[in-house]
């Protein structure tokens, strides 16, 4: 397992097939992903793992398994994609942890460390998080990661229109 970055409490590392029973306890379960509107199948859970091996070897990066130091348990996942904002390809922190880790500080710190490798590792001059706009606690995430809303638009989801913000840090004005 390739470990990416490390923050006071956190480590991140690439997934693998052998994280796929907590991924789903994040992506099955209702309440942690009512910005999506549902819980994910067990194929739509396995395409999205797939999806960030795919990326891992196209793009150098993705979403990443968060593991806490201490413990070692996987507490959900964060990392960068890239992402249609609109009809712009822009780099995002995006971020997702299981529901009994909540509170706690986890997304912010995962967030802020996927700041600074963006801007310091793979030289991102801008890095965004696009957030549905019901989904105030990873508002507050992006905020808190000295992000600002620099614009909104509409994502067809799931047969439905879905209002999102854009938050975007830039790297000098940090």
């Amino acid at each position: 397992m390739k470990k990416i970055l490390e923050t006071q409490r956190l480590c991140l590392r690439e997934m693998t097939y052998e994280d796929y029973a907590d991924l789903c306890e994040i992506l099955q379960d209702e309440k942690t992903m009512y910005a999506y509107e549902h819980a994910f199948s067990d194929e739509e859970a396995r395409e999205w793992l797939d999806r960030q091996l795919g990326r891992y070897e196209n793009d150098g990066f993705g979403l990443w398994a968060v593991i806490d130091k201490k413990s070692g348990v996987f507490l959900g996942q964060c990392g960068i994609t890239w992402q249609d904002c609109g009809g712009d390809n822009v780099p995002e922190i995006g971020y997702l942890f299981k529901r009994k880790y909540w509170h706690n500080g986890y997304a912010s710190e995962a967030a802020c460390g996927c700041r600074e490798y963006a801007f310091n590792k793979l030289g991102f001059d801008k890095i965004y998080s696009i957030i549905r706009d019901n989904n105030y606690a990873s508002q507050k995430v992006a905020e808190r990661n000295n992000m600002k809303t620099v614009k909104m638009f509409v994502k067809h989801y799931y047969g439905m229109d879905m209002p999102h913000l854009v938050y975007c840090a830039e790297r000098n004005k940090i």
